[in-house]
């Protein structure tokens, strides 16, 4: 397959290429102008430079499917919701709109846990069609994009698929977040701060995410018209505290884990966990 990914030098995107283009697909990649991959890719996409909102036509004509991994400020601290909005939900639109018109019909897009907001609290293992209540502007776009790509695909009687990723770890990952700061101080021998750890995660690894991107594009379609949406995690329940420790001692980290030096996030959702 020919395939349209967006955020392909993201940390997901960037794990997706390579296993894509190790399985033999041909990838188009839209990146900003200089933009780089987060892991090293042994062969590289053909790369179209530019920013989402821009007229891709002529190249989607010749694709079959697109992927949808591009995000506005995935990571905390959030931009604004004018900005979040715009850029995940107006110019995603206008994209999905370029490719249907370039008679694309097959359609994967890259959601997020965050969208179900506090609702997650209410429920054990979270169903795929748990109730949207975002608290914050970049899960709010996200969600408002999930609710009008879902009618847009019934309107246009395309193939949909949009996958919510829970707590995606590994290489390449945003330098601020928990896995890769937490491997700086175990490799430096430094103390870590952090929350008590007491929130509830599914911690699944960046490799298994791009796997099952892959098999949601090129083996897995849902009908026309009926838009599949679906958790992406291991079911597993694992706390911050468990998940630290555990590769604190993997690492043979030398410093202390002091746990309660740092608050919880306003807001904060303390127990994201799917149904898988």
């Amino acid at each position: 397959m020919k395939l349209f990914v967006t955020g392909g030098t993201g940390f997901i995107g960037s794990h997706f290429l390579k296993k894509a283009l190790g399985d033999g697909h041909e990838i188009v990649a839209l990146r900003r102008p200089l933009g780089k991959t987060r892991i090293h890719l042994e062969t590289e996409p053909q790369w179209v430079e530019g920013e989402l909102d821009e007229n891709y036509s002529e190249t989607l004509e010749t694709c079959d499917a697109l992927i949808h991994f591009a995000a506005h400020t995935p990571n905390p601290p959030y931009d604004t919701y004018e900005q979040c909005h715009y850029w995940n939900v107006t110019a995603t639109m206008n994209l999905f709109n370029q490719a249907l018109e370039a008679s694309i019909n097959n359609f994967v897009v890259a959601g997020s846990c965050f969208e179900y907001g506090k609702s997650a609290e209410r429920y054990n293992k979270i169903p795929s069609n748990a109730p949207l209540e975002p608290t914050e502007s970049y899960p709010t776009s996200k969600a408002e994009a999930s609710i009008a790509l879902t009618s847009w695909s019934i309107e246009r009687q395309v193939h949909l698929q949009i996958l919510r990723l829970f707590h995606v770890f590994g290489e390449g990952e945003n330098p601020n977040r928990l896995f890769p700061s937490l491997y700086r101080a175990a490799i430096s021998g430094e103390d870590y701060q952090m929350t008590q750890g007491s929130q509830v995660r599914d911690f699944v690894s960046v490799d298994e995410v791009a796997t099952k991107f892959l098999d949601a594009v090129a083996h897995d379609l849902p009908p026309k018209g009926e838009p599949r949406i679906r958790n992406i995690g291991t079911g597993k329940p694992q706390t911050v505290r468990s998940f630290a420790e555990f590769w604190w001692n993997e690492w043979g980290a030398t410093g202390e884990l002091q746990f309660g030096k740092l608050p919880y996030r306003d807001n904060e959702v303390m127990r994201y966990l799917p149904d898988v």
